[in-house]
């Protein structure tokens, strides 16, 4: 084997590993530790603190009556929650239509700071021992509380974070139904990442901690869910998964406005690794970086550049190999389907065995134009609201 095949199957075993085998080999970990270990059940069904319920929201107005709605649904005791909308900068009354409802308590400047922010300023007026956020555009269960709260119980757990789910319809378009697969993979893995120790990075959707253990955020903070759940971690505490609280939203209503999405996402991924250095140390928590570089590090850095590496370094090993010249076929039957993809899509045409291949490139495109955005200093920490199609049921 001569050097750039051993460069090749190197760069193909970090791609595989990235999204495919670190799933595998999760699973064999998780069940190995059950076999040897049982973690204590400390889970309280009674269990009621005191919570404290944020929803950051800005230019809301068409859909908040329904998530005001939505949260004052929620199974928990009256006395023992308090609800927060923090609606700073909004200037389409989504202010006023908050004010309406009593039982809601609203927080609103004029100024617009970006959501890290109007975190960092809800916080100060909460009252609860548990933090929950929620996105504006989200749909809770009614029991969403309880199943969260009742993990408080054990004193390691610092967080807790709930399921996002996609909605879907048979009209969805190739991102929005590559999107609701890759949540369904991505649930699988936080799931496991939990039962061998911690979810590393909760989703924003559905979020909670203890109050004690927040400490402000960085103004410019793009993914505030992420850091926040992993400097948690770092203090020694866990995050845990738990799949029976649900956050339902629905797809982006297009690829553009999915793309826009995950290029944020992705470069905050990189400000995120930027500054939490610290969790690369495998001497101090050995499971956790363990799990960090396998989930996320890899995925925002060395797989999307070595996935595109893949084809040039294919093409010239395949001059004298019939071996290669398969594997040169079936990564351009890949892109190839990648796309159709786009092409049906702007057609309208749904061919749903197209949307995982197109939706799989399309992630690692992100991934590098947001490390592009990092480094060039020209994503805004201000969150842009993406289109969705429908917003609750």
């Amino acid at each position: 084997m001569n050097t750039l095949e051993i460069i090749f199957w190197a760069f193909a075993l970090i791609v595989f590993y990235s999204f495919f085998g670190y799933g595998i080999i999760l699973y064999m970990m998780v069940k190995i530790r059950k076999s040897f270990f049982k973690r204590r059940n400390y889970q309280n069904e009674n269990y009621e603190p005191t919570v404290s319920f944020i929803v950051p929201c800005y230019n809301e107005g068409s859909i908040i009556k329904d998530k005001i709605k939505n949260t004052l649904a929620i199974d928990y005791p009256k006395s023992k929650l308090q609800i927060i909308f923090i609606t700073d900068g909004s200037t389409d009354g989504t202010d006023q239509e908050v004010a309406k409802f009593s039982d809601v308590e609203l927080l609103h400047l004029p100024q617009r700071k970006g959501k890290s922010a109007a975190e960092n300023r809800s916080v100060a007026f909460a009252k609860g021992d548990v933090i929950i956020f929620s996105d504006a555009n989200t749909e809770l269960n009614s029991n969403v509380i309880r199943k969260i709260v009742r993990h408080y119980t054990d004193p390691m757990v610092g967080a807790v974070s709930g399921e996002k789910r996609i909605f879907q319809d048979k009209s969805e378009n190739a991102a929005g139904a590559g999107e609701g697969f890759y949540w369904k993979y991505e649930s699988k893995l936080k799931h496991w990442d939990s039962e061998l120790l911690t979810v590393v990075g909760a989703a924003g959707e559905l979020i909670s901690f203890r109050k004690h253990l927040f400490t402000n955020l960085e103004e410019d903070t793009i993914l505030d869910d992420f850091i926040l759940s992993l400097r948690i971690t770092k203090r020694g505490y866990r995050v845990q998964y738990e799949p029976e609280a649900t956050a339902t939203e629905t797809a982006s209503s297009n690829s553009k406005e999915e793309l826009k999405r995950k290029v944020r996402i992705c470069a905050g991924g990189w400000q995120a690794m930027s500054r939490l250095t610290s969790l690369l140390n495998f001497t101090k928590h050995p499971i956790l970086t363990f799990q960090y570089v396998s989930h996320r590090v890899l995925r925002w850095t060395l797989a999307p550049v070595f996935l595109l590496a893949l084809l040039p370094i294919n093409v010239v090993l395949s001059f004298n190999s019939s071996f290669y010249q398969m594997l040169l076929i079936a990564q351009i039957a890949i892109y190839t389907a990648a796309a159709f993809g786009y092409l049906f899509e702007n057609k309208s045409i749904r061919i749903k065995p197209l949307f995982i291949p197109y939706y799989f490139l399309f992630m690692n495109y992100a991934a590098i134009a947001g490390f592009f955005r990092f480094a060039g200093k020209k994503q805004s920490s201000i969150w842009e609201r993406s289109e969705r199609k429908i917003s609750f049921n």
